[in-house]
């Protein structure tokens, strides 16, 4: 499990950005199965070794997963880490168009907020995909999944992360990694 683990960080640190399954692009289960899997890689014969390395991955200092491309889970590499957080903190239109009034007001708490909060469903899953809020899974006391979003604010100085000063510099360099895994720039939630 650890070559398995190993292997993953090597494509993702040359690529800078890979999914967690894709039937595309290049993604975390094609890389440990060998194969395209386009239904859940939960029944896979490989499925365990996938939750493994997956775990692994969301542990590692090196290793950011966010919704960038098309709406669905990324890992981003460490190297992409100042420009991801210029971009998710610009405050730009695209990221609050169209925002449902629960999106706005669970914007509203967590900007108001110093650490994590608990939340799920609709108005979460908005927040993410318009990186809005850094959100991450945690297994309760009861041994359930809870989302927890939280400000990038909040994960850059825990991270230890500074944005790029240059916005437009910040969207070029995600827009290079994508493009260099083969995802077109709509692939981008600030693509028209």
């Amino acid at each position: 499990m650890v070559e398995a683990t190993s292997s993953v960080l090597d494509a993702l640190s040359n690529a800078g950005l890979l999914l967690n399954q894709d039937k595309r692009l290049p993604n975390i289960v094609t890389l440990l199965t060998g194969e395209a899997v386009s239904k859940s890689w939960w029944s896979h014969p490989k499925g365990r070794l996938i939750f493994a390395v997956l775990s692994d991955l969301s542990e590692h200092p090196d290793v950011l997963f966010s919704k960038l491309l098309n709406g669905k889970v990324t890992l981003i590499h460490r190297k992409l880490w100042p420009a991801f957080l210029s971009t998710a903190l610009a405050k730009e239109p695209w990221q609050t168009r169209g925002l449902s009034f629960r999106g706005h007001q669970l914007l509203a708490s967590l900007n108001k907020s110093n650490g994590p909060i608990k939340s799920s469903g609709p108005a979460a899953r908005e927040l993410e995909v318009r990186l809005l809020a850094h959100s991450r899974q945690v297994h309760t006391e009861l041994g359930r999944h809870e989302v927890m979003l939280e400000p990038w604010t909040v994960w850059s100085r825990r991270a230890r992360v500074k944005p790029l000063r240059s916005l437009s510099l910040a969207k070029e360099k995600l827009e290079q990694a994508a493009q260099a895994i083969g995802a077109p720039r709509s692939a981008l939630p600030w693509a028209d």
